[in-house]
């Protein structure tokens, strides 16, 4: 039934947040015609939680194994970085800028993973490789309304 699943990011200025995905996250990409790009994304995930009242919604983040690192190497490419880590007993997490304004979320989960954990990173594998670092498993509920006041 479904076989995927499809993001998009609002941007002051497309071009530049398309560039980011390209040459910063080192995206693959499709050319969709009419000079949209569509990029590929690392396997995903969703999680269902309760919402603040009138609030429903949602969010995108982008997990990693190793926040700091790849907080670093982001960093290390330009990339604005708030310098505020937040450490939740679900997940630590930082946000970027991306050059067309938005904020993106960038989590590394301390809980279970629907997902193979071992799944390639984007910044520190090459296409076809796999790492074997798995990530560390301690699972307790998602506070909803800590995130969205952050990343609003």
């Amino acid at each position: 039934m479904i076989n995927g699943a499809h993001a998009v990011v609002y941007s002051h200025d497309p071009e530049a947040d398309r560039a980011f995905f390209k040459g910063v996250l080192g995206l693959h990409h499709v050319d969709a015609g009419g000079g949209w790009l569509i990029f590929a994304l690392p396997p995903a995930e969703v999680a269902v939680h309760p919402a603040e009242p009138g609030k429903p919604g949602h969010e995108l983040f982008l997990m990693c194994r190793d926040i700091d690192a790849a907080v670093k190497k982001l960093a290390g490419k330009g990339v604005t970085v708030e310098p505020r880590f937040y450490d939740e007993p679900w997940g630590r997490l930082a946000f970027i800028k991306l050059p067309g304004g938005a904020k993106l979320g960038v989590y590394q989960p301390r809980h279970p993973r629907a997902l193979n954990p071992s799944a390639p990173d984007t910044l520190s594998s090459k296409p076809g490789k796999r790492n074997s670092t798995s990530s560390r498993s301690n699972t307790k509920s998602r506070s909803t309304s800590s995130v969205n006041r952050r990343s609003g």
